[in-house]
């Protein structure tokens, strides 16, 4: 755990020296809030339209700082630092781990930011067993999209190609679930899709929460995507060359 640690510092000292990176990744969640969450009609089941997007932007949050485990690693494959960190005499596991859960942490800081902005904007103030449980979700979720980005992104020849990856899927992955229209709002070939989107599980949990139940399926769900995924991600980290 230290030397995961260790690697976990390493990237929160990286990410805190350019303040800019910093903010710009919170410009786009909030925008969604204002233009989106207070513009479009209000849903006759929900009082407050806000409530019903603020779940599918938070998790819009933590899926652009998963897929930015990605981008980091292309960034030591090219800059040289990942052979060096692989050959250092420490599980490779620890250098793995240190770059999901750096990840999953930063995409937390960031959601908070935008769940703020959402209070002071309009949405409902929900009890502390609501936050605790949202969290956890928040948390699984992130581990599971911080592990799909390293796992591609090891399979991936450069940064350009994995940059297109990600901007290919971010905003088809957020449409196609149930982050600003209901199951019964979408055509029959969306609601395909968002029964198979982890987005959709991760943004139902929350909405589940909030009505009081656990959302003990799409939880179940998330784990054991994030157990396949974590997976091939570690067979992959631990043969991995880098040339």
């Amino acid at each position: 755990m230290y030397r995961t640690f260790s690697f976990i510092k390493r990237d929160f000292k990286r990410w805190t020296r350019a303040p800019v990176n910093m903010f710009s990744t919170l410009v786009m969640p909030i925008a969604w809030l204002m233009f989106v969450g207070l513009v479009l009609p209000v849903r006759s089941d929900y009082d407050n339209y806000l409530d019903f997007v603020t779940p599918g932007i938070l998790v819009l949050t933590m899926m652009n700082a998963g897929l930015s485990a990605g981008s980091s690693v292309m960034f030591d494959k090219t800059l040289g630092y990942l052979n060096k960190f692989l050959a250092l005499p420490v599980p490779r596991e620890s250098i793995l781990f240190g770059k999901i859960l750096f990840f999953t942490i930063r995409g937390l800081i960031q959601a908070t930011i935008i769940l703020f902005v959402a209070i002071l904007i309009g949405a409902t103030v929900h009890g502390p067993v609501y936050y605790t449980v949202m969290y956890l979700v928040l948390f699984l979720f992130g581990l599971t999209i911080s592990s799909i980005g390293t796992t591609v992104s090891l399979y991936m020849p450069d940064f350009d190609t994995y940059s297109a990856f990600s901007s290919m899927i971010t905003m088809p992955l957020y449409f196609a679930s149930t982050s600003l229209v209901a199951y019964d709002d979408m055509p029959g070939i969306l609601q395909a899709i968002a029964t198979v989107n982890p987005l959709t599980y991760a943004i139902d949990s929350i909405r589940e929460i909030a009505d009081g139940a656990f959302p003990g399926l799409q939880v179940g769900v998330l784990l054991c995507i994030f157990a396949v995924i974590l997976a091939l991600c570690i067979r992959k980290f631990r043969i991995v060359t880098i040339k």
